[in-house]
């Protein structure tokens, strides 16, 4: 499969398919394609669509494959930022926030990452329950905004709001942590809660998370009567 990207700050990937080559989506992103490339709706089967309920994750996803010779389809983005694309193999899984993902190769596994610290659980938000990437094919994230790369060495340690993690690789620890004081909680405009990643490994951060946006926005819509 070969690919390419265009756009600004709404970009768009391409995807160029031999006969037979598949793409995966779970959220809708085909934006235009070629006649040939036919579209088919799959649940993850009954365990995995058990779990994707709970965690508020799409049950389905939309397969498109390329039929009697090489076809077309281009993915676009819902919201300003940038599309980055990730080769997953063997040993070099991904962590996605559940929505990064905007579509990849049919050898590509999606799979929930459910974190193991209780305090994400109550308090991580979007960060409780993210997306694992596996198997092996080329992978396209979306990212909100701007892209920021970090790499951590071992023990190194990053303190982001959780909407602004894009992905991480598995090496990547996280957990939340309390705001400091009383004062800070109430009055400081940033929640209660921080998420604390600790290295070895990249983490990449988008600059303008849209359910930050979504936050915002409703503080600014009048209340029904």
């Amino acid at each position: 499969m070969k690919y390419e990207l265009k756009g600004g700050v709404f970009p768009i990937v391409t995807c160029h398919l031999e006969d037979g080559e598949q793409m995966i989506t779970e959220n809708g992103s085909m934006v235009w394609q070629s006649p040939n490339v036919q579209m088919e709706t799959k649940g993850s089967g009954i365990g995995k669509m058990f779990s994707k309920a709970l965690s508020g994750a799409s049950i389905f996803r939309n397969v498109y494959t390329a039929h009697s010779g090489s076809g077309m389809i281009t993915f676009g983005s819902s919201f300003p930022g940038r599309i980055i694309p990730m080769e997953i193999e063997p040993g070099k899984e991904m962590i996605l926030q559940k929505h990064a993902l905007l579509a990849a190769e049919a050898s590509v596994e999606l799979g929930i990452h459910l974190n193991k610290n209780l305090g994400v659980g109550m308090f991580g938000g979007e960060g409780f329950v993210m997306q694992r990437l596996s198997g092996n094919g080329m992978a396209f994230v979306e990212i909100d905004g701007e892209l920021v790369e970090y790499e951590l060495s071992e023990g190194e340690q990053l303190i982001v709001d959780t909407g602004n993690i894009a992905c991480f690789e598995p090496s990547v620890s996280m957990e939340i942590k309390q705001v400091k004081g009383i004062k800070n909680k109430l009055l400081g405009g940033e929640g209660f809660f921080n998420t604390l990643l600790t290295g070895p490994g990249n983490v990449w951060l988008q600059t303008m998370p849209i359910s930050g946006i979504a936050d915002a926005l409703s503080g600014l819509m009048p209340s029904a009567n």
